[in-house]
């Protein structure tokens, strides 16, 4: 992934991080959190507390604590195995909930967001990243070559897998536009709602406040 967003994956995770504001003695929760990238880079990049990450795939999970040992952050990290629409967590528990580049894969992602915001404690963010499409049209031409073209052959190339990087742009086009996405996060239960561009429109980081006082 690092090596076809030709590094800028980095960026955006840490931009999401930022985002939720979050400070030492807070929780965050990195939902979808695949192989821990977000999860570590909200104790390197961010200064949250601790981060509880939980994902539906068990093969996920094992690369997950591989990388956490490995950085040295078992005892900041928590991974559990749980499903995004029924997140095994009570309620107003956390201050932060981040998703990167999950929720489009998740079967019912208004229920998923409505678990983001029970979860949350009044006043927490909650920060999605998610692939979008440029609207400029001579970047947009370009990167719907390479992203149909391009990444799913050197995707296959690098990563031996032969159906994973020609799922991603299909999953991404069958996703909502922004405007939509930032409706649902209303209907939710969510405000303060931004859809951001990042990368001429390449990822949109979400931004949303749970109401309610801190």
């Amino acid at each position: 992934n690092r090596v076809l967003s030709i590094g800028f994956d980095r960026n955006w995770r840490a931009r999401a991080v930022r985002s939720l504001n979050l400070g030492p003695a807070d929780v965050a929760l990195d939902l979808c959190t695949g192989t821990a990238d977000l999860a570590l880079g909200l104790l390197t990049v961010g200064r949250v507390g601790r981060v509880i990450g939980i994902d539906f795939a068990a093969a996920m999970l094992r690369h997950a604590r591989a990388k956490i040992r490995e950085a040295g952050l078992d005892d900041r990290i928590a991974l559990f195995r749980g499903d995004a629409t029924r997140i095994p967590m009570g309620g107003s528990v956390v201050e932060g909930v981040a998703i990167g580049f999950g929720i489009r894969n998740v079967a019912e992602p208004v229920v998923a967001l409505r678990e983001a915001h029970r979860v949350l404690r009044p006043g927490g963010r909650l920060a999605i990243l998610e692939f979008g499409y440029p609207s400029f049209a001579p970047i947009r031409v370009v990167y719907l070559a390479y992203f149909k073209l391009v990444l799913p052959m050197v995707g296959r190339l690098i990563s031996g897998h032969q159906g994973a990087y020609t799922y991603l742009p299909a999953s991404v086009g069958n996703f909502y536009p922004p405007d939509t996405f930032c409706e649902l996060l209303r209907e939710a239960g969510f405000v303060e709602v931004r859809a951001i561009p990042l990368t001429a429109g390449v990822v949109y980081l979400y931004e949303a406040r749970r109401p309610g006082e801190a």
